[in-house]
């Protein structure tokens, strides 16, 4: 798609997401992955649009449809929207998802970022502002370190825009809480939480959380992610989830003889929390599990439970053994592309739905560091089609 729409789209799923430039203006990504009628796949950015006023679900509505009438696509071939999940993007009555239902029957795919932990966030961001805000105290604690010959020789800064790094900047200030601790009192700034054992068992444990999370959705990310292998991925971490809460309620977490006891019930409370969102956010994945393991695999599938208008094709595919033997060594694109039309046209459309779903916002989260390299303040007049055409080579 993008400036070169003229390839045929048999299906398409963009993924949307919004941020703000460094004028402080929302900018709308809208980007797309395609599906020709050969298996030919391809990600692309469709438009960057600027929210001048408002962005509510209507405005964002607004610019998608303009995107899709600018580019002459058709609504009937859309086979999902990746959102992240924000009030504006996935409400059902104003919202983005519950507008574009209106032009399509289908539905969202979203991603979640989930897991706060204010008292123990508020308190970081609060340390590590203290510590870079500032030129001069940001080279002090590095001659700091320094001088205590520490392991690390800064401490990594936060933004909640960049979300994913919560992880790595919850680590670093754990393994530098006495430092931390000594150079804030050096500055006659004094935090009661960086020596509360109490706190520290919160830091630990929202670390190892944020670190999981952070891994978990890296593994979503790249290009030419599947469906269906991100969705072995969630299903994954669900049971991961299940086991670390029973480790949690047995207490098997807990270090011997700990200064104060390790806090179960917090954490418990902060995983169920967690799973329950897990369960909101992909609801509709788990709804689709029998087709996307259809697109997975379509020799284990059971003819008997699939749609009528597979079981045909499935009966001929199932007990053609050249076709058989073509599925290993090939990649799952690779097969479908060469399965005949006229004898599997409804295998094939279903393949090609499946193969063009997003499993998160990971493109749009890439492209808008992109897009802060681009518009610093030096060069906050650079127009959108500007940025447009920069982010899109």
């Amino acid at each position: 798609m993008g400036r070169a729409p003229a390839w045929g789209l048999d299906m398409t799923d963009p993924p949307l997401n919004e941020s703000t430039d460094v004028q402080d203006t929302a900018q709308l990504l809208i980007l797309t992955r395609g599906v020709s009628a050969n298996f030919e796949m391809r990600e692309e950015l469709a438009a960057l649009q600027s929210l001048k006023g408002t962005k509510t679900g209507e405005d964002i509505f607004g610019k998608v449809y303009q995107t899709m009438e600018e580019f002459d696509l058709n609504w009937s071939k859309l086979a999902s929207i990746t959102t992240d999940g924000a009030p504006s993007m996935v409400g059902m009555s104003r919202g983005l998802i519950g507008l574009m239902n209106r032009e399509t029957e289908e539905r969202a795919c979203t991603v979640c970022k989930v897991l706060t932990w204010d008292s123990v966030m508020k308190v970081v961001v609060s340390c590590i502002n203290f510590i870079r805000a500032k030129g001069v105290k940001h080279r002090q604690f590095q001659e700091f370190l320094s001088e205590l010959e520490s392991a690390h020789g800064d401490m990594l800064y936060y933004t909640e825009v960049r979300w994913l790094s919560r992880g790595r900047v919850l680590r670093r200030l754990y393994e530098l809480l006495p430092e931390s601790n000594s150079f804030l009192h050096s500055q006659n700034k004094t935090v009661p939480e960086l020596i509360d054992p109490e706190w520290k068992w919160h830091l630990a444990y929202l670390t190892d959380m944020a670190e999981m999370l952070n891994s978990f959705n890296l593994q979503l990310q790249g290009q030419g992610k599947l469906i269906c292998d991100m969705y072995s991925r969630i299903k994954a971490f669900e049971v991961k989830l299940e086991l670390l809460l029973g480790q949690v309620k047995k207490h098997s977490l807990s270090a011997e003889n700990p200064v104060v006891p390790f806090p179960a019930e917090k954490c418990v409370e902060a995983l169920e929390m967690l799973k329950a969102e897990f369960g909101v956010r992909f609801r509709e994945l788990h709804v689709y599990a029998k087709e996307i393991r259809l697109f997975q695999n379509l020799f284990v599938a059971d003819i008997d439970k699939a749609q009528p208008s597979y079981q045909f094709e499935l009966a001929e595919l199932q007990n053609c053994d050249v076709l058989k033997d073509a599925f290993k060594p090939n990649s799952l694109i690779d097969f479908y592309a060469a399965l005949p039309n006229d004898t599997y046209p409804n295998i094939r459309k279903h393949a090609m739905k499946m193969s063009t779903l997003f499993g998160s916002t990971y493109i749009c989260e890439q492209t808008f560091s992109h897009m802060k390299l681009l518009k610093t303040p030096v060069r906050s007049r650079l127009t959108d089609a500007s940025v447009f055409e920069t982010g899109s080579d």
